[in-house]
């Protein structure tokens, strides 16, 4: 019974093992240059702040919440991909309606210009 899981535990050891290789030579090898900028906070798009009420541009969130319904969209299209000849004509039909009003969401994001950045 134990013998089935040989093959995982090889998988595991080995995939540990090279990325603890992969860490350690990129460590060792990579060059050390540290500067202001590359210190800085750049995760959330602007300069951080000590004061918490401070208004601050919301265009990196705008965009932000885009990105993530456009790869929500992409999630959705894989597995329907793999089943649409099981699925046949109405699965095709109800994807094309899903598409069609993400597009109609995109245009009107588009026209409000909520994607220009300035």
């Amino acid at each position: 019974m134990l013998e089935q899981y040989i093959p995982v535990l090889i998988f595991l050891g080995v995939s540990t093992a090279i990325g603890i290789v992969s860490l350690t030579l990129g460590h060792f090898i990579s060059p050390t240059k540290p500067n202001t900028e590359k210190n800085s906070p750049y995760e959330c798009g602007f300069e951080a702040f000590e004061d918490a009420r401070m208004k601050f541009d919301v265009r990196y969130y705008l965009v932000a919440i885009l990105f993530i319904i456009f790869d929500l969209e992409i999630a959705f299209l894989f597995p329907w991909a793999t089943v649409l000849d099981e699925l046949g004509m109405f699965g095709f039909i109800a994807m094309i309606i899903f598409l069609g009003i993400l597009v109609i969401g995109f245009i009107y994001e588009w026209k409000k210009g909520a994607l220009e950045w300035e």
